[in-house]
């Protein structure tokens, strides 16, 4: 099981939404103005989140 975790204070910009359309096994949405996660039992860790991150908002363990 992964732990995927938002810093909300650097994810300042969710008009990016890098995270949400990046993500291979869609583990993000925006539920309002907020990025948030569902289904990270199906993460894999490939981590692609945190590189397209521009604010480095995104920890995967």
């Amino acid at each position: 099981m992964s732990n995927i975790t938002i810093d909300e204070a650097k994810c300042e910009n969710v008009d990016c939404g890098e995270c949400v359309d990046m993500c291979p096994v869609e583990i993000f949405s925006l539920d309002g103005d907020k990025v948030v996660t569902s289904n990270t039992d199906d993460c894999t860790l490939c981590e692609v989140c945190v590189d397209v991150c521009p604010n480095a908002a995104i920890k995967v363990e």
